[in-house]
């Protein structure tokens, strides 16, 4: 069962996703349709992972959810450094600041469920 209690990443991942959904149109806007889509997907994806997470049936199982949910956010990264480097698309470095902040802590949430 699902602890609804006050939880730093599932409420940084949610509201992540709310930035990316915003990022994504605005790419979109811009017509750069591919970027987009890959952005939404996995940007909306750590969320629903780690949330996903929360109803886990073992620890290994936990572990398992919040691995794909780093996954989701190193991919995210690698997309939105496109946007950074590529001329002609949007960036914008809070969202890169904010997913930073998450890895860490995904990373951290790693390692301790592990010991």
């Amino acid at each position: 069962m699902r602890d609804d209690k006050e939880n730093l990443i599932v409420k940084l991942t949610f509201e992540f996703a709310l930035d990316i959904i915003e990022f994504s149109e605005e790419l979109e806007l811009a017509r750069k349709y591919v970027i987009a889509k890959q952005i939404l997907k996995a940007g909306t994806s750590i969320g629903a992972n780690v949330r996903e997470a929360q109803n886990a049936e073992s620890k290994l199982d936990f572990i398992h959810k919040i691995k794909i949910a780093a996954k989701e956010a190193d991919e995210v990264e690698y997309f939105l450094l496109l946007c950074k480097f590529a001329k002609t698309y949007p960036y914008n470095p809070i969202l890169n600041d904010k997913l930073t902040s998450i890895i860490r802590i995904l990373s951290k949430i790693i390692s301790t469920s592990k010991g």
